[in-house]
């Protein structure tokens, strides 16, 4: 018995995504997605194929993604923010909440959502990692739309099987 494998598949070349960045924490945002556009040209999507929306929180994001994903006009979507914590309980929820909101949209229109809202302690952690965050998550919806849509073309198994 011979057992079928999919490999890594990191080629964007006719990949749609569609990005949606927070405005808030707007440095940090921005290295993200700068880190994040530059990883999805060197993995081959075309700038015509990316669409960036902006909102301003991580607790919009979610919102924007349900309305792409709605769109079907995206392989994948990539979720850009940063929630540093601060003095109030505040951080917990808009963590815990931009996390779930940005799954759900995954789930329920089954398409991939490569989440890059960082969530940390200081100013300092948050700028240390956007630019590896970035680039990850680029990575993550290219190689996960290329997942789906291979096992979208296998062919159904039939009753004899």
């Amino acid at each position: 018995m011979s057992i079928n494998t999919f490999e890594v598949d990191l080629q964007g070349q006719d990949l749609r995504i569609g990005i949606v960045q927070s405005r808030f924490n707007e440095e940090i945002c921005r290295g993200l997605l700068n880190a994040c556009l530059g990883e999805l040209k060197r993995l081959g999507v075309a700038n015509e194929d990316i669409l960036v929306a902006t909102v301003p929180g991580a607790l919009e994001i979610p919102v924007a993604l349900q309305k792409m994903a709605e769109s079907q006009q995206f392989d994948a979507l990539i979720a850009v923010g940063a929630v540093i914590k601060g003095e109030t309980y505040h951080f917990e929820l808009v963590s815990n909440e931009s996390a779930a909101g940005i799954s759900r949209v995954a789930l329920d229109f089954d398409m991939p959502v490569a989440n890059a809202v960082l969530t940390t302690y200081t100013d300092e952690q948050a700028e240390a990692r956007m630019i590896e965050k970035g680039t990850e998550a680029a990575r993550v919806a290219v190689e996960m739309a290329n997942l789906v849509l291979a096992i979208d073309e296998l062919e159904p198994a039939t009753d004899n099987e």
